[in-house]
């Protein structure tokens, strides 16, 4: 096509936050001819909206971390300064309240260590020094991996720089809070994040654990105009720096000779060439379908797709209601709900569609964008977490029915925590599963989460296979795929890797050629 050059130095697939991190990253250090193909009709993949009958529903977006106010920005906000992406910020009120009746819980947790601490305490009296001290070495550990997933370093160095990460590297979460000697009902009010990462606290390694408790705990925020806002001021800033971003544009192929990529085709049949690829789709995509021809793919690469199980994928139901959040017995912004606090009945229970989940987050939007529907309605979203197997066997004839029959029990759920039944209010309703996210975004069977946090598959596994998994040269894969794993802050710092990839490889190349 007339629109493409005859080459460029970096092709993108998907334009979604971790490719369009990729090329803000690239473009920070020269790189300059870019290209980027999304085949959707807008940036951003999940981190959009979409109106329904005169409503702009959040697609996904329950809080960013990384962010930190202006005055103390983290990773993910300091990169956005630095990039020239000004997005608008509102704070999350808190980071959760957790409601489990039988267990006799209802505890809402506040910014800050110290505070979140002094929470549990008031649910929990005498172990304020304990979960303070717990929280802290998150705190720790969380630095830790924000250094070592992106910095390579010998074993001794990370030993003598990175102590308690190394302490704690090789246990689950269940094992290191058990040497505070809490009480149960303690570690249930602290434990409510594992479902976002998709392992039970047994195999959940102590460090993904520690990463998303500090994270949280040090502030969330969502845009002021959810995450399409996001994801279109990182699109401008991408064109203005240079790239060439097009939309509609599905990549079919990527086109490798020799073990080295030399460019892709589009499913429309343009070839494009190019010196490298950062490419958005799951490597199990791109191995078992991409590359082209077959013959390229390296037998590494089949047994790393066979041998990564995939993380959850979520099943939403959102909803604008007639009436105030109050009104319909919302009281707080992101709630943890259920029957049990035990985590492998919850995993356990999630992996059968046929009985009703007994666990749910449930984000109110109102209570950080105060204007995101019109005045006296709420916006809702409840979510459960779940693995991808249930749903791969469904029947085309039955999926309707499925999917009303698990939001009717999710919205039931939700109405014993806030007491108020707003069912005859809804106003809209749209409810998401797996396939739903495979047919937008093309994520590997609806796992929009990556490869599991297991303890066989912790970072530092993950990071040991980021060093060995260049089975292709001038390939580079960006999305919650890589290390850093889950979310949306995630997704950016992935995608800040792949482009490192690929700046390492140019400048090996261009130390060769002298």
């Amino acid at each position: 096509m007339d629109f493409y050059k005859p080459h460029y130095d970096v092709v993108i697939i998907g334009g979604g936050l971790a490719g369009m991190a990729s090329a803000l990253q690239l473009q920070a250090k020269g790189v300059k001819d870019i290209l980027i193909l999304e085949k959707h009709n807008m940036p951003g993949g999940l981190a959009t909206d979409y109106v329904r009958n005169g409503f702009e529903m959040e697609a996904s977006l329950h809080e960013m971390m990384s962010i930190g106010p202006k005055n103390a920005r983290l990773k993910v906000g300091r990169f956005f300064d630095e990039m020239g992406v000004d997005v608008d910020w509102l704070p999350v009120p808190e980071p959760y309240r957790v409601v489990v009746p039988k267990a006799g819980i209802d505890a809402v947790l506040h910014d800050g260590y110290e505070q979140a601490a002094r929470d549990v305490d008031k649910a929990c009296p005498g172990t304020f020094e304990k979960v303070y001290e717990l929280l802290k070495l998150c705190r720790r550990v969380y630095d830790s991996m924000d250094i070592i997933s992106v910095t390579p370093m010998s074993k001794l160095k990370m030993l003598r720089e990175h102590p308690d990460f190394v302490r704690v590297a090789g246990y689950s979460a269940t094992e290191v809070i058990k040497t505070f000697d809490l009480p149960q009902k303690a570690v249930d009010i602290l434990t409510p994040y594992w479902i976002y990462v998709g392992e039970p606290m047994d195999n959940l390694p102590f460090t993904i654990y520690a990463y998303c408790m500090a994270d949280y705990f040090a502030g969330s925020f969502v845009p002021r105009h959810r995450s399409h806002e996001m994801s279109m001021k990182m699109q401008r800033r991408v064109e203005e720096n240079g790239a060439q971003f097009e939309f509609r544009q599905e990549v079919d192929k990527i086109l490798v000779k020799n073990g080295r990529v030399r460019g892709v085709r589009t499913r429309r049949g343009d070839e494009i060439a190019c010196d490298y690829v950062i490419c958005g789709a799951y490597p199990n995509r791109a191995y078992t379908q991409m590359i082209e021809p077959k013959s390229e793919v390296p037998e590494g690469a089949v047994k790393f797709v066979n041998g990564n199980r995939l993380n959850v994928c979520p099943v939403s139901v959102m909803l604008v209601i007639e009436g105030t959040p109050e009104e319909n017995g919302i009281t707080n912004y992101n709630t943890f709900s259920g029957e049990t606090m035990d985590t492998n009945e919850i995993w356990r229970n999630s992996r059968n569609i046929t009985e009703p989940y007994n666990f749910i987050t449930t984000v109110c939007l109102n209570y950080a964008v105060p204007d995101c529907v019109p005045e006296g309605y709420t916006h809702l979203s409840i979510t459960n977490l779940v693995p991808v197997d249930p749903f791969l066997n469904v029947k085309e004839e039955e999926y309707y029915d499925l999917k009303r029959r698990l939001a009717n029990e999710m919205i039931e759920e939700y109405i014993k925590v806030g007491g108020v039944d707003f069912r005859s209010r809804i106003a809209e309703i749209e409810v998401s599963t797996p396939m739903t996210i495979s047919h937008y975004v093309g994520a590997w069977k609806g796992s929009i989460y990556g490869y599991s946090h297991s303890m066989d598959n912790h970072v530092i596994a993950k990071k040991a296979m980021m060093a060995e998994d260049h089975f292709i040269e001038g390939l580079e894969f960006a999305g919650a795929h890589g290390v850093a794993g889950d979310g949306q802050g995630t997704q950016i710092t992935n995608g800040r890797a792949a482009a490192k990839g690929v700046l390492d490889a140019m400048a090996k190349k261009e130390a060769a050629a002298k």
